[in-house]
């Protein structure tokens, strides 16, 4: 039986003009015979990826998709190659990656997949060139603005924060990773427009995969930077740890000014106990649930590619209580 979410959903998109009046001849199981294979990202059940894997398998219920099968990186870029080499190797109906090798890495096996006549869509960080080439084939995006979502997050850190021109604060990311990187490039040049004096620190693989590897290091540079004022990321797993690494280097809730992203168990307690001060929303739940939409779309109904950006707000200490219970559900 199809999810009231799911129907919704699904719903909307038709009703949005997307599919009349065809839709009356529609099947009644648009995903019959689809198969998808879905990069989710990080580890199964994790803070940053569950919710994606509940809008996923919700969206495969409701269009009655044959099979869709999940694929966890561990956040690695190099084992997103590799996965998509063994999906394509499958030869599914649909593959859905997310961005983070960048554009040149998955240049070559997009056109290989392509060719072969397998949908390829996006979730979760951009790939702009390939989206911009393969856009009529079905190459989407569902994910949020990147460098809009940084900027966002450093706003509601300075609001939240009182931060002024001068107070030193520390960004740590994935600066590296192609597009992936814009996330903590808009939050530190906003923090830097603003006036803040902001430290750059590269995540290391490791800690990528593994966010418990980042306490010690984070804990030790706060301790030996007395004057730091705020720390930003834009990396649900190290955002998880947060509130642990101030606890360790001895500071009390608010007195350096966190801003994150999802929302993670981890974060929720630090939303409650006040050790986070904010964290960007991406709607985790939409990047799991359009991709497996826009396969059916493009494979059952011949249409390109659709860009939703999912990162449109914040939570904060002072929101987080009403949508505790939608994220135990592994909705929002």
């Amino acid at each position: 039986m199809r999810s009231k979410l799911g129907k919704a959903l699904f719903g909307a998109a038709f009703a949005c003009g997307l599919a009349a009046p065809a839709f009356a001849a529609a099947p009644e199981a648009p995903g019959k015979g689809i198969t998808i294979y879905m990069q989710m990202g990080g580890n199964p059940g994790d803070g940053a990826t569950l919710a994606r894997q509940t809008g996923a398998a919700a969206a495969a219920k409701a269009l009655e998709v044959s099979s869709l099968n999940e694929q966890f990186s561990g956040w690695a870029p190099e084992k997103m190659l590799e996965q998509f080499k063994q999906a394509m190797a499958a030869r599914p109906s649909c593959i859905v990656i997310m961005g983070h090798p960048g554009n040149e890495a998955f240049s070559d096996l997009v056109r290989q997949a392509v060719d072969q006549g397998i949908v390829v869509t996006d979730g979760n960080a951009p790939l702009s060139q390939l989206q911009a080439q393969f856009g009529p084939k079905g190459f989407g995006y569902a994910g949020v603005d990147l460098y809009a979502g940084g900027k966002l997050t450093a706003e509601r850190m300075i609001e939240a924060g009182r931060l002024k021109s001068g107070d030193e604060a520390m960004v740590y990311g994935v600066f590296s990773q192609a597009e992936r990187g814009q996330s903590e490039k808009g939050l530190a040049d906003t923090l830097e427009k603003a006036g803040l004096k902001v430290d750059r620190l590269e995540i290391t693989q490791e800690a990528n995969s593994d966010a418990s590897l980042a306490v010690p290091v984070l804990a030790a540079y706060v301790q030996s930077h007395p004057k730091l004022k705020a720390i930003g990321t834009q990396h649900g797993g190290i955002t998880s740890v947060l509130a642990e690494v101030l606890k360790k280097a001895g500071k009390k809730p608010g007195e350096i000014t966190v801003g994150g992203i999802d929302l993670a168990p981890a974060t929720i307690d630090g939303l409650e106990s006040g050790y986070v001060s904010v964290t960007l929303d991406q709607l985790l739940y939409l990047q799991g649930f359009i991709p497996v939409l826009q396969c059916v779309l493009t494979k059952a109904y011949k249409m390109p590619g659709i860009s939703v950006n999912t990162g449109a707000g914040v939570v904060t200490p002072q929101t987080i209580k009403e949508l505790v219970p939608l994220i135990e559900a592994g909705i929002r």
